[in-house]
């Protein structure tokens, strides 16, 4: 996950808009874009990101939904955010941390978990 936006509308102008702001922290993806299947995303990665390939199928998307998963549970706890200001405050910096302090544990064994969760309390 490189970043999630909170927006009211759904449509090209603000696919592009999210693209690019991603595009200048990141820089251009060169190989794979894999997003949901929102048909909003085609035309601005045809164009912003002319060299990579955009991927949209159903199975693709599955890390992504589950590292909101933790989010959707915090947003039932809290009976929704406030405002999409809140909101937006709270994922910018919820899903970075969340990355970095749960492994794929199914990929990993446990003293290599172990390890990963130690480097992730020291940095």
């Amino acid at each position: 996950v490189l970043d999630i936006l909170v927006q009211p509308r759904r449509n090209a102008k603000a696919a592009r808009r999210f693209l690019r702001g991603l595009i200048t922290r990141f820089g251009t993806p060169r190989v794979v874009v894999v997003t949901d299947k929102l048909r909003s995303y085609i035309k601005p990665i045809r164009t912003l990101a002319a060299g990579a390939e955009h991927r949209a199928l159903k199975g693709l998307n599955n890390a992504v939904e589950v590292s909101h998963r933790p989010t959707r549970k915090r947003e039932k706890i809290f009976r929704q955010f406030k405002s999409p200001r809140q909101a937006q405050r709270f994922l910018a910096a919820h899903d970075q941390i969340n990355l970095i302090f749960h492994s794929r544990r199914y990929k990993i064994n446990a003293a290599a978990c172990r390890h990963a969760r130690a480097d992730a309390f020291a940095l």
